[in-house]
């Protein structure tokens, strides 16, 4: 790391943490980040749910949420970046403070209730989006919505033409009852009616799932079987949990999802289960605790097509997109293998 960035995140650090991202959002505005280009090499190039990525190291949802900052982001060292998740309405998300720094745990806790300025504004800033990145939309649905499953398919109507592919979102722990969109019923009708929409639009759109760690078995069975039946083309796993186990920091009983280094073992052990109930048919794609390049390359052996990561950059820094990239590939060429795909889960077994 820098030593400008390393000053820059301690100067955060001081700051309450939902007033050090808006401070990261307008650094970035500003073109103070580190911008090598997205980081690739024939090893790291690679191909997901038919996305050509330059590398497999992707910004998961959350940190963008309104597509403010996605030309720096994109020359950031990522190979994807993933912004929202996006309402069709605007809504403040829930009452300050909804963000908690657990520095002790290097983990994050929040309970923002999907907090956007919605469809329309999100819409004109992907319209400007850059043209050579890869870079999708995490589709959320409003809080007081009668319709949850139709809010998805607004979302996706009205953005898709400017997105490379779309997330839709049925595990944030902060929307009330969200998660039960989820169960094998409710999600199967909720995925038809994006794929419908997806299949009437001009050119054809990845459709992606993402699912919560805090999944059952027999859950993540019936999210896998869902996910063949209707055609998904790659499952992201996973989003925040609401487990506490083991944190030591002061803000760790505060509600929310939980995210960062506690959630490294738990997000991989169901990413390894759900390779195992795909049996690799569909692309997965490892959310979680990830912060080195080691975990990165962990989570990929355990089943993962791609990796994102986000809460780890409060702790080390946008640079770590790049960083990551770099040790990727080192650390496959160290094991013999010519590309990302060789190694997606050669050790699958360890983490069932």
């Amino acid at each position: 790391m820098k030593l400008t960035e390393k000053l820059g995140l301690a100067a955060l650090h001081r700051m309450d943490p939902e007033t050090a991202h808006g401070m990261s959002i307008r650094a970035l505005k500003s073109g103070l980040a580190p911008a090598p280009g997205p980081v690739t090499t024939p090893r790291l190039k690679t191909v997901v749910a038919g996305l050509t990525l330059p590398n497999p190291i992707g910004l998961a949802a959350g940190f963008d949420k309104n597509g403010e900052v996605l030309a720096p982001l994109s020359r950031a060292g990522f190979g994807f970046v993933e912004v929202g998740a996006v309402t069709p309405r605007p809504q403040p998300g829930n009452p300050k403070p909804r963000l908690f720094r657990l520095t002790e745990d290097k983990a994050a806790i929040n309970r923002f209730g999907f907090n956007n300025e919605g469809m329309e504004a999100m819409a004109k800033r992907l319209a400007d989006r850059p043209k050579d990145a890869v870079i999708g939309l995490n589709l959320g649905a409003n809080k007081d919505s009668e319709d949850r499953a139709g809010d998805f398919v607004k979302v996706l109507a009205h953005c898709a033409e400017h997105l490379d592919f779309a997330t839709v979102n049925v595990s944030s722990p902060n929307t009330e009852k969200l998660r039960d969109l989820q169960g094998k019923a409710a999600l199967t009708a909720l995925l038809s009616g994006v794929i419908e929409t997806r299949d009437a639009l001009p050119r054809r759109l990845p459709i992606f799932l993402k699912i919560a760690p805090d999944l059952t078995e027999a859950e993540l069975q019936d999210i896998a079987e869902v996910a063949r039946e209707t055609g998904v083309d790659a499952v992201i796993a996973t989003n925040t949990t609401l487990s506490r186990d083991g944190l030591r920091s002061a803000q760790k009983d505060e509600s929310g999802g939980l995210s960062g280094a506690p959630l490294f073992e738990k997000s991989t052990s169901v990413l390894a289960r759900l390779s195992k109930l795909t049996d690799g048919d569909i692309p997965l794609i490892g959310v979680g605790g990830i912060s080195n390049a080691e975990q990165a390359y962990a989570k990929i052996c355990a089943g993962a097509s791609a990796v994102q990561f986000y809460t780890a950059m409060v702790y080390g820094g946008i640079s770590l997109a790049a960083d990551i990239a770099k040790g990727l590939d080192d650390l496959l060429a160290r094991d013999g293998f010519d590309t990302v795909s060789q190694a997606v889960g050669s050790k699958r077994e360890d983490w069932l």
